[in-house]
């Protein structure tokens, strides 16, 4: 778990900039005609002009982190297409140009084999194997031998959770102190943001959207009602019936 995060924070890292990432849902290159809307149609097609949505994105900006999200779910060809960025790293687009991808990070997430690793009967390693032989499964061998490394993710600890929300909240805090508002979230908010936030098959994202549901959407409510100003001290706590989160502000003394 938390694989796309990881991708975030090494494009922000290598290149001081979290839009050098370059995502791409793979879920959405099913079809075998998909290839083309990744390199782009060849001239004389409709769109053509527009160029592929991987080779113009690199071709922009040739120093980037790529991800190709649930790579399992693209159509065989596309993994076709893929060998030549893994081997050679360059790619030629749908007008013929080659598109140099010697200064990019290739990182391809995948779900196979997740099952594994909620299997409690299972140690570490024995998950570990388990993983590795469903990738080797799915792929191709010359594909898996073109990849430097499988790196396989544990799932969420309960501290691991605790940890992420208490990212998120400071990432939400340093938004807010540019209109001048201070942020206290409660302990208690805190652990029911980490318990309603995770799912066991897509990780801790639903924090983000609980998040934007029980605090973003309250606060904005409360800055149009005027009930919350500008210099206030919003206060984040959980509601009495446990149902939810409220945002309303206090005065520091």
């Amino acid at each position: 778990m938390g694989k796309t995060e990881l991708a975030k924070a090494l494009a922000d890292y290598l290149f001081d900039d979290e839009k050098a990432l370059v995502r791409i849902d793979m879920s959405e290159y099913g079809e075998k005609f998909a290839v083309s809307r990744l390199i782009g149609a060849p001239p004389g097609y409709v769109g053509y002009e527009q160029g592929g949505q991987l080779t113009e994105a690199v071709r922009r900006r040739p120093y980037s982190v790529i991800l190709l999200d649930e790579v399992e779910k693209a159509h065989p060809e596309v993994f076709d297409l893929l060998l030549q960025v893994l081997d050679d790293g360059r790619l030629t687009d749908g007008q013929g140009r080659t598109v140099d991808f010697r200064n990019t990070i290739v990182v391809l997430t995948s779900n196979l084999g997740s099952q594994f690793l909620v299997d409690e009967g299972l140690s570490w390693p024995d998950k570990v194997t388990a993983v590795n032989a469903e990738v080797r499964r799915a792929f191709k061998p010359e594909f898996v031998n073109r990849l430097d490394d499988i790196v396989v993710f544990s799932t969420l600890s309960s501290e691991d959770l605790g940890q992420i929300v208490e990212i998120t909240v400071d990432r939400l805090s340093t938004r807010l102190s540019e209109r001048r508002l201070d942020l206290a979230v409660t302990p208690a908010a805190r652990l029911w943001l980490a318990d309603k936030g995770f799912d066991s098959l897509y990780g801790a994202r639903p924090l983000r959207r609980l998040m934007q549901k029980e605090i973003d959407d309250r606060l904005a409510k409360a800055l149009l009602s005027g009930e919350i100003h500008d210099g206030d001290t919003v206060r984040v706590d959980l509601a009495s019936d446990a149902s939810g989160l409220t945002v309303q502000p206090f005065s520091v003394e």
